[in-house]
């Protein structure tokens, strides 16, 4: 009695699986005709499908499958599991079919013979839309992140050839013009001597200048803070920008990844508030609290309306937000006419030292 009980228990349990399942369900005679499916299902099939269906149409199925994915190929119909069931390779696979609403549609499928005396089969389709926009977000992430990598590398071997090579090179050039002024008493040579000495000195200025700006080696040998003094001192050398700098990381250190992420976004916001906001003063706050690495660039500038075209390309604010996401963290700008502008970026970072 207390068997039956059950019995009946599970029949009830499996009904409601078969209604309230979000997994399309559809059972097939040993002939391929449906015989029943779930809601699920007919939600995703057309009503072409539907007509076959009435018709006592075998192939029915057919009319919306577009091939299963094999070894070989992303979507094949050699060797179709509708019709060789028993084999493993198809007891689960992917398979797409052209849904009603959603049109091409990957889903994850199983099929199974569950009455092997009448022929009777199973077929179990769980949309995976979901999970391959996932996954091709996780590549694309993956990708950009090896993009940049290159770029920076790139850029410190460019860096330190133009440190170590070129500007040492011209270092000596402008070394010997200054000795070249004492082995002559030639006026017009002089003359010409020193403001070639001028030129050359000014090239090695710009030369070293760059060199910094491609990649800082404070960056990479003392950390965020100290790159951030050493670039704010240039900014006020070179552009007559003051920048009001409060930090409380002192000689914290975090992944390469992250540090060059937090880097580039404030070094493209103050290149940003140089150009557009028409101020002299910018302040910049570096924080760490409960594991989350906060920058924040504010300017008392003209601001902009957020839904309006930017100034420029528009790529800056773009490109910061996209460093931002590779690195699990969060973009975020508030500006207003008249009201300056406020960038802020978060970043979570590991326990301790900061080191992952």
């Amino acid at each position: 009695m207390k068997l039956r009980a059950g019995m009946d228990s599970l029949n009830t349990l499996m009904l409601k699986l078969f209604e309230n399942s979000t997994e399309a369900i559809f059972f097939f005679d040993s002939e391929g005709r449906t015989l029943a499916m779930n809601p699920a299902a007919a939600h995703i099939v057309d009503t072409d499908f539907l007509k076959q269906l009435e018709q006592g149409n075998s192939l029915a199925l057919c009319s919306t499958c577009r091939g299963y994915t094999s070894d070989m190929e992303l979507r094949t119909c050699l060797d179709c599991f509708f019709h060789v069931p028993e084999s493993e390779d198809f007891t689960s696979y992917q398979v797409y079919l052209e849904t009603k609403n959603k049109g091409l549609i990957p889903f994850a499928a199983s099929f199974h013979t569950i009455d092997s005396e009448n022929g009777i089969r199973v077929l179990m389709l769980r949309d995976l839309t979901r999970q391959f926009k996932t996954q091709e977000k996780f590549y694309q992430n993956k990708m950009m992140k090896h993009v940049i990598e290159a770029q920076e590398n790139e850029r410190k071997r460019i860096s330190r050839e133009l440190h170590d090579s070129v500007a040492q090179e011209l270092m000596s050039a402008v070394v010997d013009l200054r000795v070249l002024k004492y082995m002559t008493g030639d006026e017009q040579l002089l003359k010409k001597v020193k403001q070639t000495e001028v030129s050359m000195t000014r090239l090695l200025s710009d030369i070293r200048n760059l060199s910094v700006e491609l990649r800082p080696a404070a960056l990479d040998d003392f950390g965020l803070e100290a790159a951030f003094r050493s670039h704010f001192k240039r900014m006020e050398q070179i552009y007559g920008l003051m920048i009001e700098f409060e930090s409380d990381l002192s000689e914290k250190r975090y992944g390469s990844e992250i540090e060059t992420v937090v880097y580039r976004v404030c070094q493209e916001a103050l290149l940003n508030a140089l150009k557009y906001a028409q101020v002299d003063l910018v302040h910049v706050k570096l924080t760490e609290r409960d594991r989350l690495l906060k920058l924040t660039i504010e300017d008392e500038g003209v601001g902009f309306n957020l839904g309006d075209e930017p100034d420029g390309t528009g790529l800056g604010l773009y490109g910061m937000q996209e460093r931002a996401e590779l690195v699990g963290g969060t973009f975020s700008v508030e500006s207003g006419i008249g009201l300056g502008t406020r960038i802020i970026i978060q970043v979570p970072v590991a326990d301790g030292n900061g080191k992952e």
